[in-house]
């Protein structure tokens, strides 16, 4: 299984390589996770991003990985033995059911590496909206795109949006670092 032979089949996946581990350090590596009771990412992939984010957990922590597509989730629950983990095989915009039924009200961080780009707009929208719903009034939703297309309408959801750029992946990439 790979990503271009999952991005030819399921048009949920929005990369033809993974992500690199340089990526996902420039982009959530400066989190605060001392004090995180859970973490949420969107989009797990083949766990790139999950390896290094669970290296980060304190262990009390736990991980909450969103992943629509069943071969991704499949080879993350074989890979990944660690109790703080769970893999969910389900759309991004039930972020609020699973936090609920882990018992947290909001999430400390949202890591996206979710292809916002080619989804249609309302469920771009619902995602976006129950990331905000669902995220600590101090967390950050970190995105990483490669091309800036949705940065407006990140600012309608957030409160304070930076973009960083970083060459350290291929094809580089945009990073967005939102707050409320």
């Amino acid at each position: 299984m790979s990503y271009l032979s999952e991005f030819i089949k399921n048009r949920s996946v929005g990369a033809v390589s993974s992500s690199s581990k340089s990526l996902g350090r420039f982009m959530f590596g400066n989190l605060n996770y001392i004090d995180a009771k859970v973490i949420v990412e969107l989009g797990g992939g083949r766990g790139v991003f999950t390896h290094e984010i669970i290296k980060l957990l304190n262990p009390n922590c736990k991980l909450l990985v969103f992943e629509v597509n069943e071969a991704f989730c499949k080879k993350l629950n074989s890979e990944i033995q660690d109790e703080r983990v769970v893999i969910i095989n389900e759309s991004a915009e039930h972020i609020g059911k699973y936090l609920r039924k882990h018992q947290f009200e909001k999430a400390d961080h949202i890591i996206s590496s979710l292809p916002l780009s080619m989804f249609s707009l309302e469920l771009k929208e619902s995602i976006l909206q129950n990331a905000t719903n669902f995220l600590s009034e101090v967390g950050q939703f970190l995105q990483f795109q490669y091309a800036p297309f949705d940065y407006r309408r990140l600012k309608t959801h957030f409160g304070k949006v930076k973009i960083n750029f970083s060459l350290l992946n291929f094809p580089p990439a945009f990073v967005y670092r939102c707050s409320l």
